[in-house]
């Protein structure tokens, strides 16, 4: 698929799943291979982290405690809590970083490389030498991170208003998610520095606010809507069971908190697969959206195509 390609609100679309179904099999290989390490790990604390508070929580139920339980279970690991906590941010920043550099290094390569002819080290390689840039696009991002926020909670008062003010707020989100992803992938084009792409951010998004920003908009609309669909799956297993036990003369303390934690791994697990699965989407969406604003504003395929031909005279 051309990536430099002009395109309208109902392109960005079909060209979206239209990649996807081209190379979606390539595209999340890769991913969860170059990613897989910090999702494996974040999984475990998870898996950690959820047990605890099950033990926690229904071994004070048990003990007639109640919620108190864990808030003594605090105030006495207090130490080891802040250091599972530091961990925890520490590898989530990392593994967050590395999963949101992701699309914008695999289009660049797929540009590059004229398709999906490229391997795991290829795309390894470019977020070894794109360390520095990251670092700094991070960096950049928190110095804006509190005017940008100022902004945005702005424009979320005003739609709340309303009740279309409030079925436009993916809009919004859209938008602002939509400039810092543009802004990273022109940084990692090796051709501007940072504050540069900023402003190119912004000339590329007001090109075709609405389009562009609509389009994403409601792909985190759907994003959105199939992980929660998705996450209460587990709930509606989880409450047949305990209708079950009910029916069979009522769940015990230990039955409770056993159903409770099988719940919360399934949620735990489904939720974090569906998320990365959904937010790689939504990001390629932003990719196809760079891609072709940027044809737009420097007709990057239109002027290859006029060299061939001239190179064939």
């Amino acid at each position: 698929m051309q990536l430099y390609k002009s395109r309208g609100f109902s392109e960005f679309f079909q060209d979206t799943f239209g990649f996807l179904k081209q190379n979606g099999k390539h595209f999340f290989k890769h991913y969860f291979i170059v990613n897989g390490i910090f999702l494996l790990i974040l999984l475990a604390m998870g898996y950690f982290f959820t047990k605890f508070y099950t033990d926690v929580v229904f071994g004070g139920l048990a003990s007639g405690q109640g919620a108190t339980a864990l808030d003594n279970y605090m105030n006495e690991n207090l130490g080891l809590f802040i250091v599972f906590l530091l961990v925890f941010l520490i590898v989530a920043l990392i593994s967050a970083t590395v999963s949101y550099a992701y699309v914008p290094i695999y289009l660049k390569l797929y540009e590059e490389k004229g398709g999906k002819h490229f391997s795991s080290n290829e795309v390894i390689t470019v977020y070894k030498n794109s360390i520095g840039k990251l670092v700094i696009y991070i960096i950049c991002c928190i110095v804006l991170a509190i005017p940008m926020l100022i902004l945005f909670m702005i424009g979320a008062f005003a739609l709340m208003i309303t009740i279309i003010g409030i079925l436009a707020l993916p809009l919004l989100v859209g938008g602002f998610m939509l400039f810092f992803t543009m802004v990273l992938m022109e940084y990692l084009d090796n051709k501007k520095g940072i504050w540069d792409c900023f402003g190119y951010s912004w000339d590329l998004l007001s090109s075709k606010f609405w389009a562009a920003v609509g389009s994403v908009g409601l792909f985190y609309l759907m994003s959105y809507i199939a992980q929660n669909v998705v996450s209460l799956i587990p709930y509606f297993f989880g409450m047949a069971s305990f209708l079950t036990t009910i029916e069979q003369g009522g769940p015990t303390e230990e039955e409770i908190g056993s159903a409770m934690m099988v719940i919360m791994m399934l949620v735990f697990f489904l939720s974090f697969l569906v998320s990365a699965i959904l937010g790689n989407i939504v990001q390629l969406n932003q990719g196809i959206v760079f891609y072709s604003l940027k044809e737009d504003k420097e007709n990057i395929n239109t002027k290859d195509i006029i060299d061939l031909i001239g190179s064939g005279e």
